[in-house]
């Protein structure tokens, strides 16, 4: 079993391999919809469980996104795509985008709890910044001294930064919910979206994701 401490531990041994070993298990794009295992369209949160949601409350479509900071496919989706969907669908009131942690591995795991714990309105930019920089932060001799230079630019103290890789309760809630999201939809790569009970596994460009918005959107 994978404790706080051995994460921590490990990332500083996890460096260059790591994203390529993300790319290999990562991203296998399937176009078609997986069937619905059930009429359930989230998972239920552990209690505290910090969400974090771009766009409007009320947006009648929502995209649960399941992804991992060293995934090279996630990193592309949210250069690439994302900020079209923003565009077209979140920045409109016509979607909300859920993020949710699904690490394939340690250093991911350590860089989904350090943005869970920055400050709520810098989480999506903290994200954006992280994903840009996959390249050189992931694979540095020591990875987690590279993402706690991007939390500190998000107005992380090194205090709050010391504070959040000792956090075992944030730490266990991730795995809790990846751990959900992999019993309840069968997730099982990055990135994945489930919108409206069905999971979508793997990328797609821009004009996939509006063929599938569109036909959730009222009419």
């Amino acid at each position: 079993m994978l404790t706080l401490r051995r994460m921590i531990a490990g990332i500083a041994f996890s460096a260059a391999a790591t994203v390529v070993a993300a790319g290999v298990t990562a991203g296998a794009v399937s176009l078609a919809a997986a069937p619905a295992l059930a009429a359930q369209k989230d998972v239920t949160l552990p209690a505290g469980y910090p969400e974090r949601v771009l766009g409007k409350a009320d947006a009648p479509v929502t995209i649960y996104e399941y992804s991992s900071l060293t995934c090279p496919h996630c990193a592309a989706f949210h250069k690439e795509t994302l900020p079209k969907i923003k565009e077209a669908y979140i920045d409109t009131g016509k979607v909300k985008l859920v993020m949710r942690d699904f690490p394939l591995d340690q250093v991911a795991l350590g860089g989904a709890l350090m943005a869970r714990c920055a400050p709520e309105p810098m989480y999506f930019r903290l994200l954006e910044v992280l994903f840009a920089n996959q390249q050189t932060w992931a694979r540095a001799n020591n990875p987690l001294d590279g993402m706690k230079q991007y939390g500190r630019l998000s107005g992380m103290s090194d205090d709050t930064l010391n504070a959040c890789f000792k956090n075992e309760a944030l730490f266990k809630q991730i795995q809790d919910v990846q751990a959900a999201a992999q019993q309840t939809f069968q997730i099982q790569s990055t990135p994945s979206f489930v919108i409206d009970g069905q999971l979508y596994a793997g990328s797609r460009d821009f004009a996939a994701f509006s063929k599938i918005i569109d036909g959730l959107l009222p009419k």
